[in-house]
């Protein structure tokens, strides 16, 4: 009887397994939704619409890209974190939705950490020090050190726009003004491709976007390219140094952007680890690289595990610029 007993316990611990490792190969039996929480035509919207189109690839099923912008980024992340855990809703995550609005916000509607299932980190990239052309020039603006005089001279007449409140984009413009005792209007938009046109358009003066997304309105001439935000500098814009080089009391100036995938917390491991694998099989084919490299990004495709360290690492880095920045939800 005990044998019996041991069979059947045996038999049955081994369905379940042979079940989950169904479900985790079975998966996808119909279309994935990236939610991207800004507008059409940033680069958080770029990097999920080329994640997409390679998992729809690889995993044999559509990957549609649903754009949710608002609240700097919670909406669309409190969306997701609130989705069922199987894998059929993901978030392209960025270091606003998961470094910096635990610290800008007084309360979030969802947990950044607890809520979710990290599965790579897809790309980092720098933020760049971007101008409307008229307005340099009419201000005769054509460096760095030009445009913080200009600034110096006239507090609060200048208009920063933003992809959103808490994003690294408002972040790095907070920084900015902090350490150069300056002040600029701040515009907050839902997303970085209104925000831009706006700045073209000549709405805004300023914006420190993420580089991806202006650089095409740079080498068109239709933005002035000012100083990137990272530590060094970016090989997709020669000659435009970071702003850690003009020293001083900028010398340590870094306040750059990274953007990864994740999915509601409980999702199967399964899934979680065949996602990341085949995210980051694109990430590391020669076109892929290529891509990404070209338009300012550094293609990344780490562990789950390490994407959540990163995660974890970024929490506590931002919210010490937050704090030392004074930066606030307008």
């Amino acid at each position: 009887m005990n044998l019996i007993r041991l069979c059947s316990t045996l038999f049955a611990s081994a369905a379940i397994i042979a079940s989950g490792s169904a479900y985790g190969n079975a998966y996808p039996t119909k279309p994935i939704r990236i939610v991207v929480p800004f507008s059409a035509g940033g680069t958080t919207d770029l990097l999920a619409r080329a994640v997409g189109a390679e998992l729809t690839k690889s995993l044999g099923q559509s990957v549609v890209v649903d754009n949710r912008p608002g609240a700097g980024a919670n909406l669309g992340a409190d969306l997701v974190a609130k989705s069922p855990a199987d894998g059929y809703t993901l978030l392209m995550g960025t270091v606003g939705t998961h470094g910096i609005n635990q610290a800008l916000y007084p309360k979030l509607p969802f947990d950044p950490i607890k809520d979710f299932a990290p599965v790579t980190l897809v790309a980092s990239v720098p933020n760049v020090l971007v101008l409307n052309p008229g307005f340099a020039s009419k201000n005769k603006i054509t460096d760095l050190k030009s445009f913080i005089v200009y600034l110096r001279a006239n507090p609060g007449k200048v208009n920063m726009a933003s992809s959103g409140n808490g994003t690294s984009i408002h972040l790095s413009g907070e920084l900015f003004k902090t350490i150069t005792r300056t002040y600029m209007l701040h515009i907050p938009y839902r997303g970085s491709g209104p925000a831009l046109t706006d700045l073209m358009g000549g709405q805004a003066d300023v914006m420190f976007d993420n580089l991806p997304s202006a650089l095409p309105h740079i080498k068109s001439g239709r933005l002035l390219a000012l100083a990137v935000t990272s530590s060094k500098p970016s090989a997709a814009l020669p000659g435009v140094a970071p702003i850690a080089a003009a020293g001083g009391e900028l010398a340590n100036f870094d306040a750059s952007s990274w953007f990864g995938v994740l999915a509601p917390a409980g999702t199967p491991k399964d899934i979680v680890n065949k996602l990341q694998q085949e995210i980051a099989k694109s990430l590391s084919s020669p076109a892929m690289k290529e891509k990404l490299i070209s338009q300012g990004a550094d293609p990344v495709g780490n562990t789950p595990e390490q994407f959540a360290a990163h995660i974890q690492s970024e929490t506590q880095k931002w919210a010490k610029v937050v704090k030392a920045s004074g930066a606030k939800v307008d």
